[in-house]
């Protein structure tokens, strides 16, 4: 495995500042990594430095991309003889929620999924959610107000916030119903070449079904406690684009090496 990341915006031969510790780890565990300037590859240009090694998986690790972005990077990848792990169909099913969503039902909160000018009122009828949790394809809004409408007719007023406070609505919208959770529980896991990893070893049952179902090289797997005491999933990621969040910098980097 050969790691790409972003290079800092103002010195193309260092790692972005937000990735220094992971990068650091992960080269002193052994593996070998890339920098391109993600300002030049937005500008139509892709260099590698050092160069991409042919024949051997890469795997990227920084800012989410779009869908269409992250197929120009792996044609990108392609061009200089490299291959990154993860290919496009890959990449989406795991960053779009309606792509993982129909083979993960059971275990997550009811969704519907509708475009930005839908008659959202009409789509939540006969519901009777307690609230509604609104979100485009792969994020939610984390202003103060938060993503939550607590009548189908806030629906909209949410979307309306997201597009203000993100600059955009990415892919459309993803009502879901609100579920009692416990934030203090959230916990993120790994799914690495159909294997779970969790930070501290300790894998539940739904992460390794996850696992079975969705097939993906790389991913990330979200999960939180309900006010029930139930383990619910909240959310996939593509694991190149995906925080560490509680992890430390050396695990995540003994995991990239498929150390348990």
């Amino acid at each position: 495995m050969h790691l790409l990341y972003p290079s800092d915006p103002f010195n193309k031969s260092a790692v972005d500042e937000a990735y220094a510790e992971e990068f650091s780890a992960v080269t002193a565990a052994g593996l070998t990594g890339s920098l391109f300037s993600v300002e030049d590859f937005e500008c139509g240009q892709f260099r590698a430095r050092p160069a991409l090694p042919a024949g051997e998986d890469i795997v990227y690790r920084g800012w989410m991309m779009t869908p269409d972005a992250y197929g120009r990077l792996f044609d990108a990848v392609a061009g200089t003889g490299g291959r990154l792990q993860t290919n496009p169909a890959a990449y989406r099913l795991c960053h779009y929620l309606p792509e993982w969503y129909s083979l993960c039902a059971e275990w997550t909160p009811e969704t519907i999924v509708a475009d930005r000018d839908s008659d959202f009122p009409k789509l939540v009828l006969g519901k009777n959610w307690p609230a509604y949790f609104v979100k485009d394809f792969v994020k939610s809004l984390t202003t103060q107000q938060g993503s939550v409408a607590k009548s189908p007719e806030g629906i909209a007023e949410v979307v309306a916030l997201i597009e203000q406070y993100r600059g955009q609505l990415e892919g459309g919208v993803c009502i879901r119903k609100f579920e009692d959770l416990l934030p203090s529980t959230e916990e993120r896991y790994f799914v690495l070449n159909g294997r779970a990893y969790a930070r501290d070893a300790i894998v539940p049952a739904l992460v390794h079904e996850v696992a079975r179902r969705i097939r993906s090289p790389f991913y990330s797997v979200d999960t939180v406690v309900d006010a029930s005491g139930q383990l619910r999933l909240i959310e996939l990621g593509d694991g190149q684009v995906s925080d560490i969040k509680k992890w430390g910098a050396g695990r995540f980097a003994n995991m990239l090496l498929g150390q348990k």
